[in-house]
């Protein structure tokens, strides 16, 4: 909460609509044997490779603003599963290119249209998902992920009071 405010702040609000969200994922995808950061991993391989792509863990990493190394970890699991293929990048062989499998194409098939009626269902306070109030919030989200955060200032009573260069 904010001194200034008598209700919750901007920050706290995104924090609890992305843990709503979070947990409506995770309930809604666990039938199909994932979680939400394995269903984000594998809907954005599924969505990359009808556009032709084969990306690497780094480049998957960069799309759904997971650590490569939790994407590598998920990636690793989604292969035991028979979900996803790993594979060495022939033009790097430091990158590591990863495909979903078939079986992984049906689940998560079935898992996005599971999680398209959970988006309808979350938007319908603002009019359904094709609705203005919809696409204006959208807009605004993508602002505010667009927009870099500063590197954090280190705390040191050294510098107390005084401005950065």
């Amino acid at each position: 909460m904010n001194k200034g405010s008598p209700g919750p702040t901007p920050g706290f609000l995104v924090w609890r609509l992305a843990n709503k969200w979070r947990v409506a994922v995770d309930r809604a995808v666990a039938p199909l044997g994932l979680t939400h950061a394995q269903y984000s991993l594998v809907a954005s391989l599924y969505g990359m490779q009808r556009a032709g792509e084969r990306p690497s863990q780094r480049r998957l990493a960069d799309h759904t603003g997971l650590e490569a190394l939790y994407v590598s970890k998920l990636a690793r699991a989604l292969e035991s599963a028979g979900l996803v293929e790993r594979a060495r990048d022939p033009r790097d062989p430091r990158a590591v290119q990863l495909a979903l499998t078939e079986r992984g194409r049906t689940v998560t098939r079935q898992a996005i249209e599971v999680v398209q009626g959970l988006l309808e269902q979350l938007l319908e306070p603002l009019g359904g998902l094709d609705a203005p109030r919809t696409r204006a919030f959208t807009d605004e989200l993508t602002t505010l992920l667009d927009a870099p955060l500063a590197p954090p200032v280190p705390h040191d009573e050294s510098t107390k009071g005084t401005t950065p260069p």
